[in-house]
């Protein structure tokens, strides 16, 4: 039984959240300010968090930068404003998903699942498919991905990789010398349709490429073919 960790100052809020959450058999804490759950998240990690950005003592960011400081599982924000530099500040400082109030709590649950699901699949690896046996690692110039173990080294040295952003390069790899486009990376990684994606998967890019230590201008491992999308050569 999965738990979720819903930080929300708004009461009625973290309630309905709850009791949607909590009708699919999951184990829900709520908390009003950011502190309280800091402490919980240190004492008893969950398996996924959802923040709001406008809290108390410490906005949802913040919250969310320190969280992900020693803590790798999946966290969705929540505003109130829809405006893109939000979305991409929660993504940058480590969100794997972000949602806009008013919300419809059936979207909410459907998204933590999806995120769960993604997050199981990475500390228990997936079961392969029938026909020819799909590879296990990827290696390029010093980088090294695998899939069995889940993780990620760059010149023997191990990346932290959050579940999503192992995928995101996942898919890169298993397609390398392939231009694949934000639509098509957002729905093979996301598992939803493509609608408004491109900040979204360009703000997990930079975040991958800032953790592989690599120049804006001029990337080593993923590359941006302008117009077109993404491609590891």
């Amino acid at each position: 039984m999965a738990k979720v960790l819903v930080v929300d100052d708004e009461q009625e809020i973290a309630e309905l959240v709850a009791v949607y959450l909590k009708a699919e058999g999951f184990t829900v804490q709520t908390f009003a300010a950011a502190q309280p759950a800091l402490a919980a998240v240190e004492a008893d990690p969950p398996d996924l968090a959802i923040l709001d950005v406008m809290l108390p003592d410490m906005d949802g960011f913040a919250l969310c930068q320190r969280i992900r400081q020693r803590h790798l599982f999946p966290i969705l924000m929540l505003t109130a404003r829809g405006e893109d530099m939000d979305k991409i500040t929660g993504l940058t400082l480590g969100a794997d998903d972000y949602i806009t109030k008013p919300f419809n709590p059936l979207e909410l649950v459907a998204r933590v699942k999806g995120q769960l699901r993604r997050a199981t699949r990475y500390n228990a690896g997936s079961t392969p498919a029938a026909g020819p046996a799909a590879p296990e690692e990827h290696e390029l110039r010093g980088l090294v991905i695998n899939k069995a173990t889940h993780k990620c080294t760059l010149y023997g040295r191990e990346v932290a990789l959050t579940p999503l952003e192992f995928s995101i390069l996942w898919y890169l790899c298993d397609h390398r010398g392939r231009v694949i486009s934000s639509e098509e990376l957002f729905e093979a990684v996301w598992g939803e349709k493509s609608f408004d994606s491109n900040n979204t998967v360009m703000t997990h890019i930079a975040r991958l490429r800032e953790k592989l230590g690599e120049p804006p201008r001029r990337p080593k491992f993923i590359k941006t073919v302008w117009g077109v999308g993404y491609t590891v050569e």
